[in-house]
């Protein structure tokens, strides 16, 4: 079997089905990335990778509505022009996995016409009812709300050329038009149930070379980017009087300065800078520590410690991270927003608060890390949740991989 994955940031949601396929001698598989995204990753073993470039940045004088129409379409035909120099050489995938969102799907139809598409639908992009104008600190326009219809243009090209898609959560496929739901398949990309584990023996280094273990009363919040579209702000003002009720608490936040959604701050040079700058002389900035983007063991080591992880999300994507943290043994503290609860209910598997809520934020930790059995409970039925329907080896690899098969017997 012959397989072709295309994302710009390969491997993203295909890290694990790449690595599966290709540890398969009897598969080839080829990924096509973008040039700069894919040298800053590790190679991933029987995979061989494929690099494209933009022949050109997106024109000054574009409509704004267009400037991501215009780099879509700059993505798809470099995409097509790679996949091209692919089949001239003999390649010929008898499936092509592909994020629809970015406009790198476009073309790759007239390519390869006889090979099924199967699409990676992360999220249809709404106007309302989802991300935008969820926060009335952000007010949306109807600026946003034209912009966005125009954006969705590049899926429904996409989706249109598409055999199947799939969609990590209820959810998400929910956003999907009907027309399109009617082809979509819930599959998650999966969690690793064997390194997300609980540990009794896990400990983790601050930045000052202090070390934390098991028995430390650690909070902890993790995020890409530290931004609103993940409650980075709402976090951050609870703290005054959540660093108060808790004075033994150690606060770790995990994530970078750049906003990986949304906008930065117009007064500061980015969201943490302006959210300390509001609440800083009200904390025990000795009790708060940014430990920016951390290797992954670290990462683990420390949710395996974490005697609260808060979670919070605008009505968007689910982070990997809020089920990371389940399978890690974290008893979660999140935001009542839909792609939470399609996860957690509340007192089962988690607490959960209204997402503007700071003082609720508060009670529900303290309760968290004050009530031993509360927090054993969720934290057992967490776990359970995602090893029985999200295992990465048992339950998600080989549904993907039998629709795989299945697509390739369909053509």
């Amino acid at each position: 079997m012959r397989l072709l994955f295309v994302h710009q940031n390969f491997p993203g949601q295909y890290k694990h089905l790449a690595a599966h396929f290709g540890a398969d001698p009897g598969t080839q598989v080829v990924a096509i990335g973008e040039e700069a995204n894919i040298a800053q990753r590790p190679a991933i073993p029987g995979v061989q990778r494929v690099a494209y470039r933009l022949a050109r940045a997106v024109g000054k004088d574009v409509h704004p509505y267009l400037r991501k129409i215009e780099e879509a379409v700059l993505r798809g035909q470099a995409v097509a022009r790679t996949a091209l120099q692919l089949k001239q050489k003999g390649f010929t995938p008898d499936v092509i996995c592909v994020h629809p969102a970015w406009g790198e799907a476009l073309y790759l139809r007239d390519i390869y016409p006889e090979s099924p598409i199967l699409a990676f639908c992360e999220f249809y992009y709404q106007s309302r009812g989802a991300d935008v104008g969820f926060d009335p600190e952000f007010p949306s326009t109807l600026d946003d709300h034209l912009r966005i219809r125009t954006w969705n243009m590049v899926q429904q090209s996409s989706l249109l050329a598409a055999d199947w898609g799939v969609s990590p959560t209820r959810w998400q496929s929910s956003m999907y038009p009907a027309e399109f739901q009617s082809r979509l398949s819930v599959m998650h990309d999966g969690i690793d149930t064997q390194a997300l584990a609980p540990d009794e023996q896990a400990t983790f280094s601050l930045p000052d070379g202090r070390s934390l273990q098991r028995g430390d009363e650690i909070i902890t919040f993790v995020s890409r980017g530290l931004e609103p579209y993940r409650g980075f702000h709402i976090f951050m003002r609870s703290l005054p009087e959540l660093m108060r009720r808790r004075p033994k608490a150690q606060v770790i936040v995990v994530g970078g300065d750049t906003p990986s959604y949304g906008r930065r701050p117009k007064d500061a040079v980015n969201w943490r800078e302006k959210l300390l700058r509001e609440v800083g002389d009200r904390i025990e900035l000795n009790r708060l520590h940014f430990v920016g983007k951390i290797p992954y063991p670290a990462f683990v080591s420390l949710l395996q410690l974490s005697r609260a992880h808060v979670y919070l999300t605008y009505p968007f994507v689910l982070s990997w991270s809020m089920l990371e943290a389940m399978a890690a043994g974290a008893p979660i503290v999140a935001s009542n927003t839909p792609p939470v609860t399609e996860f957690i209910q509340h007192e089962h598997k988690g607490l959960l608060f209204d997402f503007f809520d700071q003082k609720a934020l508060v009670e529900a930790v303290c309760r968290v890390i004050e009530q031993q059995e509360l927090s054993q409970f969720i934290t057992q039925e967490a776990r359970k949740t995602i090893v029985e329907g999200y295992s990465l080896t048992q339950v998600c690899l080989p549904a993907q991989s039998k629709l795989i098969s299945e697509l390739t017997r369909k053509h």
